[in-house]
């Protein structure tokens, strides 16, 4: 069994309602929840929320609630643990089935297709040795080597020491110049089952990935935690075929 897990807690503080905004006509958790019931490795699929509004969308398009306990609905509570506690509701509404893969989504994520997801499903079934694959956007103009932070004058410091990247003197301005900054674009994360149950070895910041992780190469991915976001997420969805 391959189940398919989104998240969406109803408190945001950067973006308000973000998981309900209307993104081509649609609320923005619509896309993902599509998206994983047009897969076809996909068997079931879940929505582990406290919101009310989210539970609505989800029972109106045959997806199962699970409802989440509050301690895992705050502002602090990490995503890790509710996808814990996702997949053992999962497997106690499925006793006796083995989860092959879990498909995870989250409900401000909509830049996804059926087709990529299908790709990681079937990379890590001819590589048992990988623990995942995940959708990566290249953003070489967010190189870490540009990065900076304020001192304690609040002046721009290197977030990194550049000594990081090597030989300070062979640094230069050309965004390029590291190679290709590849990013976790949080669309789409497949994984096997055990890399929940085994978070302490996984790799930070997004432990669930494990650590053997193959990138599934897109554009432009982004999860919305911001109003501006929403443009390029319609723009996306344009261009590569989301339903709206």
């Amino acid at each position: 069994m391959i189940p398919a897990l989104l998240l969406g807690r109803k408190g945001s503080i950067g973006f308000p309602g973000k998981n309900t905004s209307e993104v081509l006509g649609r609320p923005l958790a619509w896309y993902p929840m599509d998206v994983a019931k047009r897969t076809p490795e996909v068997d079931r699929v879940y929505l582990s929320t406290d919101d009310p509004e989210l539970m609505r969308i989800a029972r109106e398009n045959d997806v199962e609630v699970i409802e989440r306990p509050p301690h895992l609905a705050t502002k602090e509570a990490l995503g890790e643990h509710a996808y814990q506690h996702g997949l053992e509701v999962i497997r106690q509404r499925n006793p006796g089935v083995e989860i092959e893969q879990v498909v995870l989504l989250f409900c401000n994520a909509a830049t996804i297709t059926p087709e990529t997801v299908s790709k990681g499903v079937r990379v890590l079934r001819e590589h048992p040795d990988y623990d995942s694959a995940v959708t990566v956007s290249r953003y070489n103009m967010w190189s870490p080597l540009r990065a900076r932070k304020r001192d304690a004058e609040g002046l721009l410091q290197p977030f990194v020491p550049f000594e990081t990247f090597g030989d300070p003197k062979t640094l230069n301005c050309d965004r390029d110049s590291q190679g290709d900054v590849l990013f976790a674009d949080m669309g789409l994360s497949i994984i096997r089952p055990g890399n929940l149950d085994d978070l302490d070895n996984g790799m930070l910041p997004q432990k669930w990935m494990g650590r053997r992780i193959y990138p599934l190469d897109q554009e432009a991915g982004c999860d919305v935690d911001y109003e501006w976001q929403i443009p390029v997420v319609e723009w996306w969805l344009k261009k590569y075929g989301g339903r709206g």
